[in-house]
């Protein structure tokens, strides 16, 4: 997969980072997302450099992924079981409909 370089800017600072393309629209967004948690953060923490600012980030931004993750597995835990549900609701149907039926 060939990419380009497009350009970002986060905390004043311009970044001309590789991406593959057909994706420069997500880097774009996600570049966005993470301007705004670092600028929200060094609002709230003057005092702090900026690599204290973009490993705050980065926790913060990886906790959201623990979390989103934990929310994914519940979910597909929770279907597990509605779907084990519907299959042994239906292998009971087709068991009492197969005595019937003899």
């Amino acid at each position: 997969m060939s990419s380009h370089a497009i350009e970002i800017s986060l905390l004043g600072r311009t970044y001309s980072i590789a991406c593959p393309i057909g994706q420069e629209d997500a880097l774009r967004h996600v570049a966005n997302k993470l301007e705004k948690q670092l600028s929200s953060l060094r609002a709230r923490t003057n005092n702090l450099s900026r690599e204290e600012i973009a490993i705050m980030a980065a926790l913060n931004i990886g906790y959201e992924l623990l979390e989103e993750q934990k929310k994914n597995q519940d979910y597909i835990k929770q279907m597990d079981e509605k779907i084990g549900l519907l299959q042994s609701t239906l292998e009971s149907a087709l068991v009492e409909r197969a005595t019937k039926g003899d």
